[in-house]
């Protein structure tokens, strides 16, 4: 369920503003987002699984924070991000 070395890395390069960011909000969302969706995905085959679920409300709920930190502090980037990652909002 967790992601591996490399599929980090390659999210982290696509995301990151910079060589050497590795913890910018986009970065962080963008894991968290890719996080989510394995995590939605092993749910819907294991509907019993209560503690998975439980750490995919968290993780959503840290994702939110994120959103509505990088809404308040650069819009422009936010409307990016929402629109590379297919998010609702």
């Amino acid at each position: 369920m967790a992601l591996n070395k490399e599929q980090k890395e390659e999210i982290i390069k696509k995301y990151a503003k910079s060589k050497k960011d590795v913890g910018s909000v986009e970065v962080q969302i963008a894991l968290l987002t890719s996080e989510i969706n394995n995590l939605t995905e092993h749910l819907k085959a294991n509907k019993h699984d209560y503690s998975s679920n439980k750490g995919l409300m968290g993780k959503v709920g840290r994702r939110k924070k994120l959103l509505n930190y990088l809404k308040e502090n650069d819009v422009v980037s936010y409307r990016e991000i929402i629109k590379k990652l297919g998010l609702r909002k």
